[in-house]
């Protein structure tokens, strides 16, 4: 997926947590698709991180950040 077309993150607005969280995961989903843009290449490479415990770890790191960063964008969802 080339960088500057389809725009597919209009916003860090969500209505609620867990739709932060949803969007958190998201984040973090086309960062690896960005980075490794051959489908064939990911689906190559996910049997060897999906049962290590440390990539896995590592993912939900990655995915906090990106949560936090989505929290904030919403003032911790307006409270």
């Amino acid at each position: 997926m080339p960088h500057g077309q389809d725009t597919w993150l209009p916003s860090l607005v969500t209505a609620t947590p867990q739709a932060g969280f949803e969007l958190a995961i998201k984040l973090a989903r086309m960062g690896v698709k960005y980075t490794q843009p051959s489908d064939a290449v990911r689906k190559e490479l996910r049997p060897a991180y999906e049962r290590d415990a440390e990539a896995l770890i590592a993912s939900s790191h990655v995915i906090a950040v990106h949560f936090q960063t989505v929290a904030a964008a919403n003032s911790w969802w307006r409270g």
